[in-house]
């Protein structure tokens, strides 16, 4: 299959599974959705792996399978033949394909239900799946600085956290270190303040790289509403961002102010 029928193929799973991605994607240039959508894609799958089976063991095996192809990748030789492998290592470096298999090891959380140990080891979970896709995918763009896009990342990591609380706590994990009142809006507050660090520092990000934090934005109505009101989280009561409106994306997208 040649290159664009796999684009085709991510662009459709990521529209499925990752529907607000999907959507900032659109809202990109279009030189921009070759390098995002394989990205995005590759996230879907790695995301819905532990999920999919209530087996640890075969959980852990969907998995590996992703590491083995970012070592594939990263060692620069033949990558297997799959719509998401084969067009992912054309728009990714060696040094991405560490950071994605990173991101893949995070990953093994979801697994199983024990919490985190601390706040350090949750940032760590956010910087390694949110924080290292929009890195990778913001560089694989253009210039841009990584303090900035990591921040805005955790932002948008957190936003998505609070929006899966409900399901989270449903299968029998417990995803948050305090989940009181005080705990949410503490945690909304620190990603909030990380996002408008980041913005005051859009300059610092290139025109090119701006497309891999369209989806950013959308996280500031979640982070105000946890902020207000705590109890919205566990109720599932927080706004629906795939709802907004697509204007605001192309807004983002002429203006860079996401």
């Amino acid at each position: 299959m040649s290159f664009d029928a796999d684009l085709n193929a991510c662009a459709a799973l990521v529209e499925r599974g990752d529907p607000l991605r999907f959507r900032a994607v659109m809202a990109a240039p279009v030189a921009a959705r070759r390098v995002l959508f394989p990205l995005y894609a590759f996230n879907v799958e790695v995301a819905r792996a532990p999920w999919v089976t209530q087996e640890p063991m075969i959980a852990e095996m969907r998995l590996q399978w992703w590491r083995d192809v970012c070592e594939e990748i990263d060692k620069g030789g033949p990558v297997r033949r799959h719509e998401v492998a084969m067009p992912l290592a054309q728009v990714i470096t060696s040094e991405d394909a560490n950071l994605l298999d990173e991101l893949v090891a995070a990953r093994r959380w979801d697994i199983y239900k024990d919490p985190f140990e601390d706040a350090a080891h949750f940032a760590d979970y956010l910087n390694k799946t949110s924080g290292h896709l929009t890195w990778v995918a913001a560089r694989s763009l253009g210039a841009a600085d990584e303090t900035v896009v990591r921040d805005a990342a955790f932002a948008a990591g957190v936003a998505t956290w609070l929006r899966a609380i409900p399901e989270l706590e449903a299968k029998g994990r417990i995803p948050l270190l305090d989940g009181t009142a005080d705990g949410v809006k503490t945690l909304a507050a620190d990603a909030f303040a990380r996002l408008q660090k980041a913005r005051k520092s859009r300059a610092s990000v290139s025109k090119a790289a701006r497309a891999a934090l369209l989806h950013v934005g959308q996280a500031e109505s979640t982070l105000k509403a946890a902020m207000a009101d705590p109890a919205r989280v566990a109720d599932g009561r927080l706004p629906d961002v795939a709802a907004q409106d697509q204007l605001r994306l192309a807004v983002r997208s002429l203006t860079g102010r996401w």
